[in-house]
């Protein structure tokens, strides 16, 4: 008689556990961590960098072909790059090891030297583009420490990162470079702001201000350049006085421009605010000339302002063009001694001829209310009889002209025939 274990296919002995058919024992796998030795990986590319005797082509290619765990150790791998060797956790101290001296904080502080080191780590990344996440994190680590290098080491460090942007380093985002600077203790040294100008300088070399100022809007800065000032030099005369200094002047245009523009908006703004609420017409005039006292804005600039929100407070009826006639007019004639106390001469009057002459051609609604308008800016003393007649003879500003000096020929005859009476 045949025992259990004979009776199937399997034969088993009495020592063997017995097993359902088909059925795989899953055994646990132990996850066993390979001990991290950063020095070892540095001293291998360290000696990579001696036997290659610093010639960055025949590196690349020596750590091409090398078996090197660069996926775990690719900080220490740009340590290695940036300061000759492995450095101190938090710091940019030597750590111990072996060290080469072909750094980039080695090299001179000239494009010509340290453009190659950002041509060999772009060779570097198009092969391991993984690496650039360690690349962030070593130039972070770095001008963290800005103080800890020498002025001339800050200005290589400053070099290498504008030629980095200017070579468009694969993926360095500009907001992991400019946000690290902004630590206040880098700051009030004044080791930020040297270094951002080294920076503007180099950058601009291959770049124009457009370029710089796209990248620095990438880099969230843009508004706030000022920050990278000493608390005792950030204004816009320090801005501007630092910069002219350093050759930077269409920088410090730019932030001119700027400044003005965002004091336009800050005064067309409250001035709004006002006429909507219809305040007192005298209210309104000592706001505005306040303002521009306060922001030094020319004449020409704030009769356009003022012509720009009176209009733009016009409660417009849709398509009875009666009523938006009547609307229009009404404005004009309520805020004219507004508009009169800034026409204070006859290339302000003609300007604002100029911005009537542009609404009225880009606004359908407008446009046959022009020779009103004026009529009407004239008859409350805003527009003088000789700058009528100088726009309709000799303006300038081609839009709509033709049909516009036809529509105003009516009322120019009778000043022109008031004008000989007298």
């Amino acid at each position: 008689m045949l025992a259990p274990c004979d009776r199937g296919l399997h034969i088993c002995s009495s020592k063997e556990k017995p097993t359902l058919g088909g059925t795989r024992i899953k055994t646990r796998k132990r996850n066993i961590a390979a001990p991290l030795d950063p020095s070892a990986f540095a001293d291998a590319v360290v000696q990579i960098y001696l036997d290659n005797a610093g010639d960055l082509e025949f590196i690349a290619k020596s750590l091409e072909s090398s078996d090197l765990n660069f996926s775990r150790y690719g900080d220490t791998f740009f340590e290695v790059a940036f300061a000759g060797g492995r450095t101190q956790p938090g710091t940019i101290k030597p750590d111990e090891g072996e060290r080469h001296p072909y750094a980039v904080i080695e090299c001179e502080a000239k494009r010509d030297a340290i453009l190659p080191y950002v041509i060999y780590i772009q060779k570097i990344l198009r092969r391991r583009p993984f690496l650039i996440k360690n690349l962030e994190n070593v130039m972070q680590k770095l001008l963290q420490s800005l103080e800890l290098f020498e002025e001339n080491e800050r200005k290589k460090l400053a070099i290498f990162t504008a030629l980095a942007f200017s070579q468009k380093l694969s993926g360095l985002p500009p907001e992991t470079v400019f946000q690290p600077l902004l630590k206040d203790n880098l700051v009030a040294k004044g080791i930020v702001l040297s270094f951002i100008t080294d920076f503007f300088k180099e950058y601009l070399v291959d770049n124009s201000l457009e370029d710089l100022i796209s990248l620095l809007k990438r880099g969230k800065i843009e508004d706030n350049l000022l920050q990278f000032f000493p608390s005792t030099k950030r204004s816009a005369e320090g801005f501007s006085e630092h910069f002219t200094k350093a050759g930077l002047v269409p920088l410090v245009e730019y932030n001119e421009k700027k400044i003005f523009e965002e004091k336009l908006k800050e005064m067309k703004s409250a001035l709004t605010t006002q006429i909507v609420e219809e305040s007192d017409v005298s209210e309104v005039i000592e706001t505005v000339k306040q303002r521009v006292k306060e922001a030094k804005l020319p004449d020409i600039e704030v009769i356009r302002i003022l012509w720009d929100v009176i209009m733009d407070a016009v409660q417009w009826s849709g398509k009875n063009q009666q009523q938006n006639a009547n609307s229009a007019l009404r404005q004009v004639k309520t805020w004219a001694k507004l508009l009169n106390s800034f026409c204070t001469s006859g290339n302000i009057e003609l300007e604002l001829i100029y911005k009537v002459q542009m609404q009225c051609y880009e606004d359908a609604k407008l446009m046959k209310l022009f020779p009103e308008i004026v009529r009407s800016l004239y008859d409350q003393d805003v527009l003088a009889e000789d700058t009528i007649l100088h726009w309709f003879r000799k303006g300038t500003n081609m839009k709509g002209r033709q049909s516009f000096v036809k529509a105003l020929e009516p009322f120019v005859k009778w000043l022109e025939e008031a004008e000989e009476e007298e």
